[in-house]
């Protein structure tokens, strides 16, 4: 196949999240045709799925400008850019409005299965650039089928790929097992069934991110209402300054207010925390559960396990092509460093674009969530800066995408992981050069909650 016949291909862009969509809307601005593969029923299905958690970011910071170009001849209306949504609003609001503009662009209960370049496996070389991509996908009803493509972006993110319990990146012994007693989500509390589950037990919630500070928040408020409610808060490493993010010095204020409301979860007596503990056994007794970890301590037994240690890519169905990952992360070797947690310091993710995000097999990107592999705090900003630089790229205006059009808050909070087992200290808050959080008045009805990186 010729150069010029390729460059007549589709532009396949697995899935229909805000990264995904927003890489279709440039797609359409720069006169490429592209194709969207959702594995879900619907836009933004993995979205859906936290559909009651509140974004840290605002309105004005998750719409991608491209797709509010689509949108505006159909009589959308742009939220209001001050308010925060939650990822229900998120969905509905954008993401399937956005995806009706583009039409049979998206197609929906389609699973990509395998992508590699045509005739070649990850081994040949020969004529390997020449050739275009086969993606194989996958129908709900089982109908297997090949499409041929010029690139392929994946933003199929990370949401299917919980991290789970042990401390050594493998479940836990027994973790299988316990399965009926652990959830790896943050809870939905305004569920009556899902309350029912967690009132008036106690519930050990295992992770440092913001997904932990939200499920802190959400079990607390809820100890409020119904006695007997506490939860465990497992960390790996001690509690120190930077341990709940960086109040008043975020730049993104709802995260700022969100790491207070776990700090004061843990100060009103709601939430205890179990510092360096590395979960290595869950072991039953009767209808509870107790964590054991690689020392030997063993917790109080917890009625109920939230597990929020993080997500990894699934990077099965790109075994046939040659990606360069960075051996920690699986992010994009040059993007890794800038998100590397264990060095990672002030202020933010530089933002970046094609350069940081190109592999070795040329026209494969991954992007948003799934470019931080294992890393986390990603913005959605981000993410529609990384695909307005690589569809520039694809249409060959390679000045648009060298150039950098994002500025990201600053999160206020310095340093990597530290030492390993060290917790951090209040003269040195993981790298000694940002203000320690401060108390934030969060008023009746304000954004509290997040997504986990938006």
């Amino acid at each position: 196949m010729s150069a010029s016949t390729t460059d007549q291909l589709p532009v396949v862009v697995v899935g229909a999240g805000p990264i995904g969509l927003a890489a279709a809307a440039r797609l359409v601005e720069r006169g490429l045709e592209p194709l969207v593969l959702e594995a879900g029923p619907t836009a933004g299905s993995a979205v859906r799925d936290w559909a009651h958690v509140r974004l840290f970011s605002r309105w004005s910071e998750v719409t991608d400008p491209a797709a509010e170009k689509l949108l505006a001849p159909t009589g959308w209306v742009r939220p209001d850019g001050a308010a925060y949504p939650t990822g229900g609003d998120w969905a509905e609001r954008y993401l399937q409005p956005l995806a009706e503009v583009l039409g049979d662009k998206v197609r929906y209960g389609t699973t990509v299965t395998g992508v590699a370049r045509a005739g070649r496996d990850r081994i040949v070389d020969s004529g390997r650039e020449e050739q275009p991509f086969t993606v194989h996908i996958r129908s709900a009803d089982g109908h297997e089928e090949r499409i041929t493509a010029r690139a392929v972006i994946d933003a199929s993110g990370t949401w299917s790929g919980p991290a789970p319990l042990g401390a050594n990146g493998l479940p836990a012994f027994g973790e299988k097992a316990a399965a009926d007693r652990i959830s790896y989500r943050v809870p939905d509390l305004k569920d009556p069934s899902v309350r029912a589950r967690y009132a008036g037990k106690r519930t050990a919630v295992v992770g440092s991110g913001a997904s932990a500070f939200t499920a802190l928040a959400h079990l607390a408020d809820l100890a409020k209402e119904e006695d007997g409610t506490h939860a465990v808060w497992i960390l790996r490493r001690g509690i120190g300054a930077g341990t709940y993010g960086g109040g008043e010095a975020d730049q993104l204020p709802a995260r700022g207010a969100l790491g207070l409301r776990a700090k004061a979860a843990v100060e009103e007596g709601h939430a205890s925390a179990a510092t360096g503990f590395r979960t290595q056994t869950v072991e039953r007794d009767g209808d509870q559960l107790v964590l054991v970890a690689e020392d030997g301590r063993r917790l109080d037994p917890v009625d109920e396990v939230i597990a929020l240690t993080g997500f990894r890519p699934d990077l099965s169905f790109l075994s046939e092509v040659r990606l360069g990952l960075d051996e920690r992360l699986q992010a994009p070797t040059a993007l890794a460093p800038l998100i590397d947690p264990n060095v990672h310091s002030c202020g933010t993710v530089y933002p970046h674009g094609v350069t940081e995000l190109s592999h070795p097999e040329q026209g494969v990107y991954l992007v948003g969530m799934k470019s931080y592999g294992r890393a986390p705090t990603f913005l959605a900003m981000t993410g529609y800066e990384q695909v307005r630089s690589i569809t520039a790229a694809l249409a060959g205006d390679h000045e648009a995408a060298e150039r950098i059009e994002l500025t990201l808050p600053e999160t206020g909070v310095c340093g990597g992981a530290g030492l390993f087992d060290e917790p951090e200290s209040a003269e040195q808050p993981g790298g000694g050069c940002c203000a320690t959080p401060t108390t934030l008045q969060i008023g009746i009805g304000a954004p509290a909650t997040t997504s986990g990186g938006c």
